[in-house]
């Protein structure tokens, strides 16, 4: 089979964005509609309907999105090495589809093993569509920047509607209904991407083209069959934290070992300066996530019980401001804060990206000193004000803002090329630890509530996100502060 298009094609687009940019947003964005649907409702579902203890609920939210993340480091790893993009994104989006639908046959009996399916699945399709967007781009292509900031609204689109949809069906229709629209959603994104991946041309198939075909064949097929039987563990470990704890600890150590190997492995001063470079920003994703992470676990169930549902004029449930109020943020905000980066570069007053991240963690902790500050706009049953809380969320998006999109800009510049898939992963595993201690820190959160009661509730959560501006405050500050040795370690990248 030749392929009709090629590479130097596809990178020499006019214009502003490649075409293939769109179709990938597309596919992107109905994955996305299906993971940050299932996201928000997961610990409102684990306590409502599986009867959890809050604290309980937060550290299993921390596993499953945990898993999530390390799985999608996995899967990154076997999409460069056997399957390619394209592969791995197709078997990806299928087992998404098949354990989206397991739940919604029997939510109650059937929950951890679709959980099981959506974390492989997630695992195979999360990493490759990132990983390609990257490479319709030359190396020095100028309009990478804009190309990311742009998929990465469409990753918010999707979340935005998935985000209130799942939560408004499952709340006020039915848990089945809920799971099935986002296994429905997941098929579109696997149709949209069989119609355009022939517009890819060679990106994403498979690295080992040269091998004969059927030695390929058993390679592929080996990994397949490894992952569904690995569907059973997962089951395990989700349902028992403790075993995400050991599993998660043990991929921590392996990695950062393997990074170091390939550190050293390099042997040149220059590049191991910059890839050491990229490993400091993943560790402060990692720091960052951990606070930020708490909108699907302690945010969530604090928005199921301890707000109004007043938002300005309109009556809303909290749940469905929790879960989608940064997303449409994100959708509002991103090209507004695009333009006022251009518009101080031209000034020469653009911060630097370290600075960039250090001001995100800034953000993050004003952000949870107004969740802080919901408490003192509360009644007397202890119902805070949604407005306060929804403001909150605005504040984590302009943080929030500062640093993902640049993140992984930022990766891929610092790395080598054949390390892409290898440091994609690592800042998806900084994801995975940052929601494993999320759920942690959710759990205890949870835990300082003692009594029965929303006000008792309302006190404790607030308390612990008091505690949360802290530790970002000093993030920032530290980073910040460090940022010129980071910078002569970045050498020429900007």
């Amino acid at each position: 089979m030749e392929n009709k298009i090629t590479l130097e094609e596809i990178q020499n687009f006019e214009g502003k964005y490649p075409k293939q940019l769109w179709y990938l947003f597309f596919v992107e964005m109905w994955e996305r509609f299906c993971f940050y649907g299932m996201r928000g409702v997961l610990t409102i579902f684990m306590v409502d309907q599986l009867f959890l203890k809050e604290d309980h609920a937060n550290l299993q939210y921390g596993a499953i999105q945990a898993f999530v993340y390390a799985f999608t480091f996995i899967g990154g790893i076997f999409a460069d090495k056997i399957l390619g993009f394209k592969k791995s994104l197709l078997f990806g989006a299928i087992v998404m589809i098949l354990g989206n639908l397991l739940i919604a046959v029997a939510p109650h009996d059937m929950f951890y093993y679709g959980i099981a399916f959506s974390i492989i699945g997630t695992g195979f399709f999360k990493p490759n569509v990132s990983s390609m967007v990257g490479e319709l781009y030359k190396e020095e292509d100028g309009r990478r920047d804009a190309g990311y900031g742009m998929f990465y609204a469409g990753i918010n689109v999707g979340g935005l509607f998935g985000g209130a949809l799942c939560v408004y069906l499952g709340k006020y229709y039915s848990w089945e209904l809920c799971f099935l629209s986002a296994a429905i959603v997941m098929f579109l994104g696997l149709i949209t991407f069989l119609a355009t991946k022939k517009y890819l041309g060679p990106i994403g198939d498979s690295p080992l083209l040269e091998m004969e075909a059927g030695k390929r064949k058993i390679r592929e097929i080996a990994v397949y069959v490894l992952s569904l039987l690995s569907i059973p563990l997962i089951y395990i470990m989700v349902k028992n934290t403790d075993y995400t704890d050991y599993f998660m600890y043990t991929i921590g150590i392996v990695a950062v070992l393997y990074f170091a190997y390939e550190l050293v492995k390099l042997g040149d001063v220059k590049l191991q300066k910059k890839l050491f470079a990229a490993f400091l920003f993943v560790f402060f994703y990692l720091l960052f996530n951990a606070i930020y992470e708490q909108s699907g676990g302690s945010l969530s169930l604090f928005a199921k019980d301890n707000l109004n549902d007043k938002l300005l004029f309109f009556s809303i449930d909290p749940n469905i401001v929790n879960n989608s109020s940064n997303t449409f943020f994100v959708v509002v905000l991103s090209p507004l804060i695009g333009l006022l980066w251009i518009w101080m570069g031209k000034r020469k007053i653009e911060p630097n990206t370290l600075i960039k991240f250090g001001i995100g963690f800034l953000f993050l902790a004003a952000s949870f000193y107004i969740f802080y500050l919901t408490k003192f706009f509360a009644d007397s049953n202890g119902i805070a004000s949604l407005n306060v809380f929804t403001f909150a969320y605005l504040v984590t998006t302009i943080g929030e803002l500062c640093l993902g999109p640049i993140g992984m800009s930022i990766i891929t510049k610092l790395s080598p090329k054949r390390l892409f898939g290898m440091m994609m992963g690592l800042w998806f595993l900084a994801a995975a630890f940052g929601q494993l201690f999320a759920g942690k820190l959710g759990a205890e959160i949870s835990k300082s509530n003692t009594g029965d009661t929303l006000l008792s509730k309302l006190q404790s959560y607030t308390e612990g996100y008091y505690q949360l501006a802290i530790y970002s405050l000093i993030a920032g500050v530290v980073l910040i502060a460090i940022s010129p040795f980071i910078k002569k370690l970045m050498q020429e990248v900007k």
